[in-house]
């Protein structure tokens, strides 16, 4: 069977796991735990959208889960079903930033392409983060200024509380030629933040922005 959960869902069904973990740890109302197995049941199969009948046997053993053990078991069953990120090299990394000369590459063996939903890294001598990610059906390459803040906050990708920093980007408007800055806070470690995406819209919504 072809993969067909995105990074972003299979941490939202991670996320659903954890519900059930805890719904099971703190009531003994059966009729409860049955809505809430079917509440789950169902945000998970209406989360992917048509599923054939082999991905609903894929999915349908998280209405059995009840603690840490079941949980991980399902989720390590999961993991071949979850679409990778296209792989890249050094080489079609450069060619996606033609213009930085001396690009820093990303670290390729600390990265699990099943496990992001877009590609980021710093270059903190350069005060730089690239971001590479699909922009109107292809990839697309993005790099910013980044500065560390040495406060906590939401990021605007994943929209969880996190070490965030300070992205600032250039884009190019249709009026003369001029350009336009915009700055968000994202987090630090891309690698986290790609753990911590639930929703990819919000990943399309900041992709658009830096790019308009």
């Amino acid at each position: 069977m072809e993969p067909f959960i995105r990074n972003d869902q299979y941490n939202f069904i991670t996320y659903q796991t954890q519900v059930l973990i805890n719904g099971y740890a703190t009531v003994n109302d059966q009729s409860v735990l049955q809505a809430l197995k079917g509440l789950v049941h169902d945000k998970v199969t209406n989360l992917i959208g048509e599923l054939s009948l082999s991905q609903q046997k894929v999915l349908e053993p998280i209405v059995d889960i009840r603690d840490t053990d079941h949980a991980e078991d399902f989720l390590i069953g999961l993991k071949p079903f979850v679409i990778p990120f296209p792989a890249l090299s050094d080489h079609a990394v450069k060619k996606l930033f033609p213009k930085v000369k001396k690009l820093k590459s990303p670290g390729w063996d600390e990265i699990d392409l099943r496990h992001i939903s877009y590609l980021g890294w710093n270059d903190y001598g350069q005060e730089r983060k690239y971001i590479v990610a699909e922009y109107e059906g292809k990839l697309k390459g993005f790099k910013g200024t980044f500065k560390n803040s040495s406060k906590k906050g939401i990021c605007t990708i994943c929209n969880t509380f996190s070490s965030i920093g300070f992205y600032m980007s250039e884009s190019k408007t249709s009026a003369k030629g001029t350009f336009v800055k915009k700055g968000n806070y994202i987090c630090q470690d891309s690698t986290e933040c790609n753990q911590k995406l639930k929703d990819k819209e919000k990943l399309d919504d900041f992709i658009h922005r830096i790019n308009h």
